[in-house]
């Protein structure tokens, strides 16, 4: 039997507003009425869509759950603020606002916890929050080697390793302190774990 090749995909195209304007309401209600009674008809009602506009853009609520809250954890930003120190202890902070919000609170822990038992949830959440959120690492080494901070990584296998495990150490203290021992991430705190870190890099780098 010959293969057919898809041909080009007909109908409207997917809209970014109603797109948005669902993930704004998926976070209103995770607020409201917490994950366990988050419902896609109720999202869709505040959102204006017809239900059938979710089912065709997520497979069920934990998708859409990580999805919301992913958009919030795309605000980071990685400042320039003079020095490395400076931009870690910026966006140590900005993650900790973040993670204090209710909607990213509840909806993390809910989906993380259903993940345990959901690969391709697990997965979702890898790509959509951790991934793409390691852009903030690359940009802060390049720039910390650019002021000459850091020295240059020419091996591309080292650079992604050395990005996993910063990425994995800011982001496991901050969300342990929020999220587990339900601390405060206050500045005095956010030096003092920046102190530590930049100490561990400059440490690295003299190994190299």
């Amino acid at each position: 039997m010959q293969s057919r090749t898809p041909g080009p995909r007909t109908g409207r195209p997917r809209s970014t507003t109603a797109d948005a304007a669902i993930l704004a309401a998926t976070r209103a209600a995770l607020v409201e009425l917490g994950w366990s009674k988050l419902t896609l008809g109720d999202v869709a009602g505040r959102a204006g869509v017809a239900k059938t506009t979710l089912y065709r853009r997520w497979a069920g609520k934990n998708e859409l759950v990580v999805d919301a809250v992913a958009a919030l954890f795309d605000e980071l930003e990685m400042p320039d603020r003079g020095s490395l120190a400076a931009d870690i202890e910026g966006v140590v902070l900005q993650l900790a606002a973040i993670l204090d919000r209710p909607e990213t609170r509840g909806g993390l822990m809910a989906v993380v916890a259903e993940s345990t038992r959901d690969a391709a949830l697990r997965e979702r959440i890898r790509a959509s929050v951790v991934d793409r959120q390691k852009r903030l690492v690359l940009e802060g080494r390049a720039r910390a080697q650019t002021r000459g901070e850091l020295p240059p990584e020419t091996d591309p296998d080292t650079a992604a390793r050395t990005t996993d495990l910063i990425f994995d150490v800011v982001a496991g203290a901050v969300m342990h302190r929020t999220l587990v021992s339900a601390e405060r991430v206050d500045p005095a705190w956010a030096q003092a774990f920046t102190r530590l870190l930049v100490l561990g890099l400059a440490g690295a780098a003299e190994q190299t």
